[in-house]
């Protein structure tokens, strides 16, 4: 059993070691209007942000109108467009999130 016991041990911290990489996080960005802007707060289902990540604003055409970085507290700014658009941010995890202009709403 003693000669096991070194391999017990390895197989242990190597499953403790991939434990953490299997809980998955995804991105999140929720959007509202704040006057003339549009500002979104983008983060991950962990609760950690998303600071310095670009968010784009395409119109219906796919056009991009506009790219803002996230700031430090993981918020992008943009001026409010006159045409409809829809808002992109991709961490480059999982699936990049979408906001619709019909899904903001005024904070």
């Amino acid at each position: 059993m003693k000669k096991h016991l070194p391999i017990i041990k390895l197989s242990l911290l190597t499953l403790g070691l991939f434990s953490g990489t299997a809980q998955a996080h995804f991105p999140l960005m929720s959007c509202w209007f704040e006057s003339d802007k549009v500002a979104c707060e983008t983060g991950y289902s962990d609760g950690s942000k998303a600071v310095d990540y670009n968010v784009n604003m395409y119109d219906y055409d796919d056009n991009l109108i506009a790219k803002v970085n996230t700031d430090k507290r993981s918020i992008a700014e943009f001026s409010k467009p006159e045409t409809d658009f829809y808002l992109v941010f991709d961490s480059g995890h999982e699936s990049p999130v979408e906001v619709d202009v019909v899904e903001i709403k005024d904070k």
